[in-house]
C-alpha cells in the first residue's frame, strides 16, 4: 500500500509564500509521475501541476502559471511545490498524487493512482 505524505501547508497573507512537501511510501519514487492538485469549497478537485519521473518536463495550470513552481529530488523521495505571490483565490485543500501509469498529460485525478491526505492552505486577503 503507498501513502503519500504532504506537508507544508497553513494560513498566510496574499503576496506570501508557501512550499508543500510530499513523500510516497512503496515503489521506487523515480518511478512515479507526481502531481499537485487543490479543491476548494464546493468545487471539483482541479489539476495544479505535475511532474515527470526524470524532472525534466513539467506542467501548469494557466492560473498557477508563473507563481508557482513544482520540483522533485529523487535521492530525496520528495516532490515540492512552492507557491509564490498567492492569492486568495489559492485558498483549497491541495492534494498530492502519484502515478505508475503511462499516460499523456497527468492533468486529471483518473491518471494518478494514489493520492495523499491533503494539506489546507489559506490565503487572506
Amino acid at each position: 500500500q503507498v501513502q503519500l505524505v504532504e506537508s507544508g501547508g497553513g494560513l498566510v497573507q496574499a503576496g506570501d509564500s508557501l512550499r508543500l512537501s510530499c513523500t510516497p511510501s512503496g515503489r521506487t519514487f523515480s518511478s512515479y509521475v507526481m502531481g499537485w492538485f487543490r479543491q476548494a469549497p464546493g468545487k471539483e478537485r482541479e489539476f495544479v501541476s505535475s511532474i515527470r519521473r526524470s524532472g525534466s518536463s513539467k506542467n501548469y495550470a494557466d492560473s498557477v502559471k508563473g507563481r508557482f513552481t513544482i520540483s522533485r529530488d529523487n535521492a530525496k523521495s520528495t516532490v515540492y511545490l512552492l507557491m509564490d505571490s498567492l492569492k486568495p483565490e489559492d485558498t483549497a485543500v491541495y492534494y498530492c498524487a502519484a502515478s505508475y501509469y503511462l499516460s499523456t498529460n497527468y492533468d486529471t485525478p483518473a491518471e494518478y493512482n494514489y493520492w495523499g491526505q491533503g494539506t489546507q492552505v489559506t490565503v487572506s486577503s
